[in-house]
């Protein structure tokens, strides 16, 4: 009978065997951190007698934390650990050293857990964790910058990650900037800019590049379509997105979203599998029908506004994108990744199923709270579902990354 040996047990050691077990991890622990928290706060918000709360706002107003520390911390962190990996090999090169991404790991993880700190009435570990988080950040843009100097030729879907980066990074500054001068036009500027600056690009650039290519290698007679000008032009028109946004001009959103709308719904109709998808496969793509869904609400509030000056929905297309379409893909991704590079067979266990259906529900609920009469029951129950969703999938993964690859492999 055999018998394991110390290599062969779970150790904190594991994590540091490939950029996706370590970041992956910290995404993980951040994602329940942070709606941990968030929960906490708007239970404490509709129902203070029952969890009063150490002050009744954190050093910054609570719901611009949470979309900070959603944008800017728990989707990047496994966004990172997917990036890292996949860079050099997209490009032909050597893969990245544990020096390398370490660094990135710690200030994420690091980052987050002093400015939750900073909650409680730790002031000074707000700007404490935003340092990290600029130099966790910094270390993983001049690592992904490096490859792309390094490539022989040009990887375009690389360079658009490492653009919505960029994006992303000074965002990250602009918040930084407004705690330090208490701007709060800043934070404003920091919010848009993680949305459709930051994390659509990327999710977009890796559906575009990935999905089509997963299709073709298990559905018979799929034909790939993934041309580069499609990806262009979706740039284009969320940037102007962005900037009607960050201008204030809601009511002509429609000149972008309603294009949006048409890109990502040829797009979904094409890429879409006619034969029979497997569990792995059919997630990503009932994720992206996400998309042209987001971009009708989004035309149909701006057009309403421009017609009657009226803002109905609120936040319901953002959160049909932040959840519906970023959430999906985050389970369905990181789960992919994770039975691939552990060993393991590519399905959905039954706690990736769990979390992924129950995210359509969280999803549905936190659009239609936006139309209910007690905004904030809604919003809390949204916040607990998401940890109801998550915590037996994020258990499972974790225990991955802490354990040996299944077939004894290296990484």
């Amino acid at each position: 009978m055999p018998t394991s040996t110390a290599s062969d047990r779970p150790s904190v050691g594991q994590l540091i065997n490939a950029p996706h077990r370590l970041m992956f991890f910290v995404g993980a622990s951040n994602v329940l951190l942070a709606m941990a928290w968030w929960a906490a706060w708007l239970i404490a918000a509709r129902w203070p007698d029952v969890l009063p709360m150490p002050q009744p706002q954190p050093p910054i107003q609570a719901g611009w934390l949470h979309a900070f520390i959603m944008q800017y911390l728990v989707l990047p962190s496994f966004m990172f650990g997917f990036l890292l990996t996949v860079f050099p090999r997209w490009m032909g090169l050597p893969d990245l050293k544990q020096r390398d991404y370490v660094p990135v790991g710690v200030g994420l993880m690091g980052g987050q857990l002093a400015i939750l700190f900073s909650t409680l009435g730790l002031k000074a570990g707000l700007v404490v964790g935003l340092l990290m988080v600029v130099a966790g950040w910094s270390w993983g843009l001049f690592l992904l910058g490096r490859l792309l100097f390094a490539e022989p030729g040009k990887t375009w879907h690389a360079r658009s990650c490492y653009a919505a980066l960029v994006l992303g990074y000074l965002g990250i500054l602009g918040f930084l900037a407004s705690v330090l001068t208490e701007n709060v036009v800043l934070v404003f500027y920091s919010i848009k800019l993680g949305g459709m600056g930051l994390l659509f690009p990327i999710y977009i650039t890796v559906a575009h590049r990935m999905f089509p290519f997963f299709a073709g290698n298990v559905v018979p007679g799929y034909k790939l379509w993934r041309p580069l000008s499609w990806l262009a032009a979706v740039w284009a028109f969320a940037l102007l997105h962005l900037g009607l946004e960050m201008a204030n001009a809601m009511r002509w959103l429609w000149l972008a979203d309603v294009p949006l709308f048409g890109l990502t719904t040829y797009a979904t109709w094409r890429w879409w599998p006619r034969g029979r998808m497997p569990g792995l496969l059919a997630v990503l793509f009932y994720g992206v029908a996400w998309i042209p869904l987001t971009f009708a609400l989004y035309s149909a509030q701006s057009l309403i506004l421009l017609a009657s000056g009226e803002f109905v929905l609120g936040r319901a297309p953002a959160h049909a994108l932040f959840i519906g379409f970023f959430g999906s893909l985050l389970v369905a991704m990181v789960t992919r990744v994770t039975q691939g590079h552990s060993g393991r067979p590519l399905i959905m266990p039954w706690a990736a199923w769990f979390a992924y259906i129950a995210l359509q529900i969280v999803t549905v609920l936190r659009i239609a709270s936006e139309v209910t009469t007690d905004a904030y029951l809604w919003y809390a129950i949204v916040a607990i579902g998401w940890i109801v969703a998550l915590l037996p999938w994020v258990c499972r993964i974790g225990w991955i990354y802490l354990s040996p690859r299944a077939d004894g492999r290296p990484g």
